[in-house]
């Protein structure tokens, strides 16, 4: 049975696009997070894999009978942990395209649609996030979408790797004196990087944020750099974090990108979460200094309503991924790649094959255009700051740190009469297992300064006011049952 002809594949679509609507219609019935035990699924599922083919729509129903109670609804209007993982039913429309049409975009010849509508895209949003010529094609440099900030933090090291050895580590390797700097902030895909570059936890060098708060320290990382330089070790890589995934801390790039200028290290601004919010004329100086960098990344998939996979990874010099990363075997040779003049994007990334993820952003633009972006954006930061403002206004609470953006972080004060701050923690830790288990909303934590801390992050594409009043109230529910005590 080689496929489904057109027909029954239209007759099957209209099922499981209905099937797809009726679930994103009902998710604020269902339990944000699952109530299953480790190995249930499994349990559920017959071991031995069908020899013959099966209806599809049997399929469906075991979608709704295993996969839903099973899973963690990311797409809820209760869904506050984490960042957000914008999967609008309007990306998903391109998604459905891109597969569609199966490509696979590893040349430019390979597909010339697929890149071109790549930097196109890139092109334009790095205009409408203010990143600046520099990091366009026309302006030397040029943009890609990776599957992941991890993938894009990995191929910025290699990057940054191959340019501060003078162009040897593809020959040669790593030699032990490599240095990449990271604050206790800063997200694990950075530390994984090390690791798959082998360069070991040596390499890491956490510096110390600046007095007074969870960002980077200049006048640190300065004394960090000058002292490994002094040691013969050489500095390799800085990256500062717009929107840290713990706090939203906001690492000042300005001020890093010119310390680390002068030990010739790339400066690679991790701005996962935060980025796409320089959209909004009113928060474009999240980005200052980000011209001075090598790279930046920001990701379509949390928080710019697009499925995942699909964030963006920006560089100042169109050669520089290319030149760590191209490996060219006599079976991918062609003439357009060979002329100079076409982007084979297979150069930017770790593996050879890739997706057209430009087509499911490409339709949240065309979709909403970026006005309606601008206003997805601003809606929740609003309701953020309305949250942030309660906390404040009530005894039962307190601000963990500065709101960033869409991100309250939130503590729960004790009883009166606790004799220690362990008690607020307790009670913390209380409150949100509470509100978890409700069903009703989801919501994960940190540690700041050794202190459990809730973390709110609104971002879901259902989520509006009356969810966000909702999450309020359970939190004070909780907070009075954990203070009254047992």
């Amino acid at each position: 049975m080689p496929d489904l002809d057109p027909e029954e594949f239209r007759r099957l679509g209209h099922r499981f696009v209905d099937w797809v609507a009726d679930y994103r219609a009902g998710l604020g019935e269902l339990s944000v997070r699952a109530a299953v035990e480790p190995g249930w699924v499994r349990g559920q599922l017959a071991a031995d894999l069908p020899e013959h083919p099966r209806p599809l729509e049997e399929l469906l129903a075991e979608v709704d009978r295993v996969v839903v109670p099973a899973s963690t609804h990311w797409q809820h209007p209760g869904f506050f942990g984490y960042f957000p993982a914008n999967a609008s039913l309007t990306s998903l429309l391109g998604d459905l395209l891109s597969g569609g049409l199966g490509t696979q975009g590893m040349l430019w010849s390979t597909s010339p649609a697929c890149t071109e509508v790549e930097q196109v895209l890139l092109d334009g949003l790095a205009g409408a996030l203010g990143l600046g010529k520099e990091y366009t094609f026309d302006g030397g440099g040029g943009g890609s979408i990776q599957d992941s900030a991890s993938s894009a933090a990995l191929v910025a090291l290699l990057a940054a790797l191959h340019r501060t050895s003078g162009g040897t580590w593809r020959e040669t390797g790593t030699d032990g004196r490599e240095r990449v700097y990271v604050t206790a902030e800063t997200h694990s895909c950075m530390a994984k990087a090390v690791r798959v570059t082998g360069l070991g936890a040596q390499a890491l060098q956490v510096v110390d944020p600046a007095p007074g708060s969870l960002a980077m320290s200049p006048d640190a990382l300065a004394a960090a750099m000058a002292a490994d330089t002094a040691a013969g070790l050489r500095p390799v890589l800085v990256c500062p974090t717009i929107g840290t995934t713990g706090t939203g801390a906001v690492d000042p790039v300005r001020e890093i990108a010119q310390v680390s200028r002068a030990h010739g290290a790339w400066v690679h601004v991790d701005a996962a979460w935060a980025g796409v919010a320089a959209l909004c004329p009113e928060f474009r100086d999240l980005l200052d200094g980000v011209e001075l960098a090598d790279s930046f990344c920001t990701d379509a998939h949390k928080w710019l309503l697009t499925a995942f996979d699909a964030s963006m990874l920006w560089v100042r010099d169109g050669a520089a991924l290319p030149a760590a990363l191209s490996i060219t075997p006599e079976y991918l040779r062609n003439a357009a790649s060979e002329s100079g003049e076409v982007v084979d994007y297979r150069d930017w990334q770790v593996p050879l094959g890739r997706r057209f993820r430009a087509l499911k952003l490409w339709t949240v633009i065309h979709g909403l255009g970026l006005e309606g972006l601008r206003a997805h954006i601003r809606g929740h930061v609003a309701l953020a700051s309305e949250l942030a403002a309660r906390v404040r206004a009530d005894p039962r609470f307190t601000l963990a740190t500065p709101p960033s953006l869409a991100l309250v972080c939130l503590r729960v004060l004790g009883r009166d009469d606790a004799l220690d701050d362990r008690a607020d923690d307790q009670a913390t830790r209380a409150v949100l297992e509470r509100v978890n288990a409700s069903g009703s909303a989801l919501l994960t934590h940190t540690v700041v300064d050794g202190r459990y801390v809730i973390r709110v992050a609104i971002g879901s594409v259902g989520t509006q006011p009356r969810h966000v009043e909702a999450l309020w109230t359970a939190l004070r529910e909780a907070a009075d049952a954990v203070r009254r005590g047992p």
